[in-house]
This record gives structure tokens, sequence and C-alpha cells, in this order.
């Protein structure tokens, strides 16, 4: 018997709606939101009500009858770090999403899809929301002990970008290193190994390439005399990094369309700009190499960007002596929750149960007194395996990059 799969995925000036007959669309809908319609609300879960009808309202256009739906999706939402998978809406879960850390459209997936399959009977999920979090723990330390790094980037459509690639290959996605990028509005860069991203950028108000409407990595010093020069309030600051910086901030713009058509038209700054932005998303591509310890399968280029071949050929020319690269243009997040929705309809993939948690402060690492993932973690890693030796390791060093070797040659 086929299943009906509702999929929801609100996005900043947007709410996206599908619905699935097993693999097959219904039909696929975008909601547009205008700024005006958006400024009278205070806060994103203000929206949850209005958003929910918009909803409801398509669907009895559409002809949809709720009744028929085997299991309602929604994108996931900026709450508690996860692993990658399908998460069932529990208590937890509702909670977070309704009081989440950071305001974004995104966390009213999971709480409109609770209520349409509590209406109906059934039961709602999320998939690989923001927050999944699969990084090595050193990855998230960094120089300032309060500012430790996190992980947040597009991980639904990189981890299905990522299994569409792999099952084109005719390989298992947990065999594969790869480094993903999602270029849209926000950008991220990530280090896939064997299924799980081990480091990535953050693609929210972290660290990163700017993008058209993020700042990405500033420099710090600068930025702090910035926020205390009393020229800006926080809010302003925080409009900078998010919302405010990259493309906008140069050039006016968000649309990268809009930006290419004036670089044809001989708009030299906005050719330096893009070229900026496309340099910076190529020095992360680089990073996430070194992650990868140089073991790189592919490079996979995904996003509304990457339907512009002068980006992606930019990109190419600077980053191809990695890995080779496939560029699949758009997203369709939609899709990859209908397919995480109709692998748990057919037992092929379990449901994991969320737990709310904070995270784990390194510092108390060495009181054995607390029970500590990290600490199990690095004393596994203290002792290296036979035949990685240290010493081993430096001696071939010296022999590829000793005095008597011709760098250019290697």
């Amino acid at each position: 018997m086929p299943y009906k799969i509702l999929a929801i995925n609100p996005g900043s000036t947007s709410t996206k709606i599908a619905v699935y007959t097993d693999e097959k669309p219904d039909f696929n809908h975008t909601i547009e939101h205008t700024p005006e319609e958006l400024a009278g609300f205070d806060s994103v879960v203000d929206q949850y009500d209005w958003r929910k009808g918009l909803i409801e309202n398509v669907l009895a256009e559409k002809g949809v009858d709720l009744h028929d739906l085997d299991i309602v999706i929604g994108r996931g939402g900026i709450v508690s770090p996860i692993e990658s998978g399908v998460y069932e809406v529990n208590d937890d879960l509702q909670h977070d999403l309704l009081h989440a850390r950071m305001q974004h459209a995104s966390n009213l997936g999971g709480l409109i899809a609770l209520d349409i399959a509590n209406e109906i009977g059934v039961k709602a999920y999320i998939a690989d929301p923001v927050v999944v979090d699969e990084m090595m723990p050193y990855a998230r330390i960094s120089g300032i002990p309060e500012l430790p790094r996190e992980s947040v980037f597009h991980a639904l459509n990189q981890k299905a970008v990522a299994r569409l690639f792999a099952k084109e290959s005719n390989k298992r996605y947990e065999d594969l290193n790869l480094i993903v990028c999602h270029m849209g509005g926000g950008i991220s860069v990530s280090a896939h190994r064997r299924g799980r991203v081990i480091d990535t950028t953050n693609a929210l108000d972290g660290t990163g390439p700017f993008t058209p409407e993020r700042s990405g990595t500033l420099p710090p010093g600068a930025l702090v005399r910035m926020c205390y020069s009393g020229n800006y309030t926080q809010e302003e600051m925080l409009r900078k990094v998010l919302g405010g910086g990259g493309l906008v901030a140069h050039l006016g713009t968000t649309s990268v369309p809009e930006v290419l058509d004036r670089i044809l038209n001989h708009d030299l700054h906005a050719m330096l700009i893009m070229r900026a932005m496309c340099y910076s998303i190529c020095k992360e591509i680089g990073a996430m190499a070194t992650a990868l310890k140089g073991d790189v399968d592919a490079i996979l280029i995904t996003g509304g960007i990457a339907h512009s071949k002068r980006v992606t050929d930019f990109i190419a020319d600077h980053v191809d002596y990695i890995a080779p690269i496939y560029v699949y243009p758009g997203e369709n997040e939609l899709r990859a929750l209908a397919e995480n929705a109709l692998a748990v309809l057919r037992g092929e993939r379990i449901p994991k149960i969320y737990e709310s948690h904070v995270s784990e402060d390194p510092s108390q690492i060495n009181d054995e007194g607390r029970p500590s993932k990290l600490r199990d973690w690095l004393l596994s890693a203290i002792n290296p395996q036979a035949g990685n030796k240290p010493i081993t390791a430096i001696r071939h060093y010296l022999r590829k990059w000793g005095p008597n070797k011709n760098r250019r040659e290697q």
C-alpha cells in the first residue's frame, strides 16, 4: 500500500510544502511571505498560527484530505546539538523548538508538523536539523573558552546530496570522504568522513565564508572595537553579522544573478566583491581537505548559487587539485524530508529519541568524578595504533620535505 507524506519547510521569507505518494511528489508549493507581512510579528514563534493556516489553506485548495496522510515531517530547528537522523517530535523536542536559543523559521517546522499530526492521529518527525553535530571534539575548541565553535550548517541538503552522490557512484555514503559546499543565502562547507560531518563552518552567525547576507569570519580585534565604538547598538551589530552582511553590505543586494548581471555590464566593484566571496568559499574547502587529511573522494557543490557556472568554475579553478568536483544546483529539502519519512514508514530507518542537553564543559574534563564522553574519546586516542607510531610519521615528513627535495616537483 502506498504511503502519503506531508513535508513542511519554513524559511525566512517563504514556507514550502509538498505531498508525496511514496517517492513521487503529488505537488510542491511555495508560499512567499512579504517583508510587510513578516514585519507584523514580533518573533518567529508568533508566526506559528499564521503559517499553519496558510499551509492548511493550500492543502484544502489542492484537495488533500489530511486523514489520508500517514506521516508528517518538518524541517528541524535550532535545538540541542544532535547526531544526524530522523527524530520523532516528543515533549523535549517540542519544548526546545518553542524556546529555541536563536530565532529561525526552521523552528516552526517540527511544531506545525506535530500539530497537524496530532489532529489526524499520526506521528510527526524532523530530520537532519541545522544543528546536527558530529564534529570532532577538538574541532569545537576556539581560542576563547567561552566561545566554542558550533555545528550549524545545511545538514538536510548536504546529507541528501552526499547520499545521492554515493548512490550514483554505486557506493555507500558511509564509505566515502566528501567535502560538501551548500551555497545559498547562507553558505556552509563541511567535511563528511565515512558518513559523519566531522567539521563544518557555522552557516548562521559564525565563522566561514561571507555570503549574500551574512558576514562570515571577521577580524576579531576590529570587530570588538567596532562593537564598543558607541556608533552601533547590539541589534545593529547582530544585523551586520546576520541579514545585513556579505554581498548586501557591499553591493546593496542579496541576489547573485543581479550581481552577475552587473559584472557583465562592467561593474568592476561587483566583480571584486563576488570574487572575494567565492575565494572565501575556496579557502574553507581547502580547510576541510585538511580535516580529512587530504583523503577526499569528491567535492560536492550545491545550493541555489550553484546554478551559476561562472561561480562554480571560479571555485573549481582553485580547488580541483584536491578531488573531482560534482555540481548539484539548487536544493530539494522537501524531497529529502519525504525520503527520510518514507524510510521510517518502510522500516529502513529507525527514528532516534531526542533528549535536550547542555554541551559538556571541556575545562572539567580532568574531573574523574564527572561522566565525560569527551574524556573517553581522548583516552582512546592516547595510544596510537600499531604501525602509526609518531616517529614513522616524522621520518616520512623529513623524507618528503627535506632540504634535498625540490618542493615544486612534489
